[in-house]
């Protein structure tokens, strides 16, 4: 059965509630790693390393020496490409010294660490990436087609499949940000690049940005969710 009724020439359903429950997960977890990355910002580390030094160590400790550190514009945008074997650090990060900036620096080595090292979480993500553009970009249209046929099934029940892709990525997702962040804080303590009390700031500071990681795979899970409530029952 499909629910829904029209609102003053809008379209409603009782089922928009998932997705504003997943908006508001999502936007908890923003703030949550904004305010918290701004905290321990304003706390420099002892050892007066930059972010970009820190990860120059963490990779040579590591024995990789085949990837580039590069500057990269923006805020908190760090990031890992496995493809180019390139780190590239954030305005926020890239010269500071805080431990905020530190641990971010870390996190990102820990993925290059896992690519160095095969893991398979990654080169899981990495194989599905293009599958999973395909069904993002497909699923939309292809419901939105279905529902303008006159609720023609296969066509929704097709792109519902798709949209299901990007759950499967965001629960891919899940294990490797979790590892590089535990790569990360374990190098960080045996090297004693951070004192205790500023590892415990590094590890809330990559703690609140996991959480972000689960807000979206949350969303997303609720918004499949929805796509089945919706359609799923349908007798057509």
């Amino acid at each position: 059965m499909y629910y829904g009724y029209g609102l003053g020439g809008f379209f409603w359903d009782p089922t928009y509630f998932l997705v504003i429950i997943g908006v508001v997960i999502c936007l908890i977890a923003s703030a949550r790693v904004k305010s918290t990355y701004a905290k321990f910002e304003r706390v420099r580390s002892h050892s007066g390393v930059t972010a970009a030094e820190a990860a120059q160590q963490i990779l040579h400790g590591a024995g990789i020496y085949n990837v580039r550190i590069e500057h990269i514009s923006g805020h908190l945008t760090d990031n890992y490409d496995p493809r180019s074997k390139v780190l590239h650090l954030s305005d926020a990060t890239w010269r500071s010294t805080s431990v905020a900036a530190i641990g971010v620096a870390a996190h990102e080595c820990g993925h290059a660490i896992q690519d160095a090292r095969d893991y398979a979480p990654l080169r899981i993500r990495g194989a599905i990436v293009p599958v999973v553009n395909f069904g993002s970009a497909l699923s939309w249209p292809l419901i939105i087609i279905g529902v303008l046929l006159s609720f023609n099934h296969f066509l929704i029940t097709l792109g519902i499949v798709l949209f299901s892709l990007t759950v499967v990525f965001q629960l891919v997702t899940l294990p490797v940000e979790f590892d590089a962040s535990s790569r990360a804080l374990r190098i960080l303590g045996d090297s004693h690049m951070l004192y205790e009390d500023e590892l415990r700031g590094a590890r809330k500071v990559l703690s609140a940005a996991a959480l972000t990681y689960v807000a979206a795979a949350a969303s997303t899970i609720l918004q499949l969710l929805r796509l089945v409530l919706l359609f799923g029952r349908r007798d057509d």
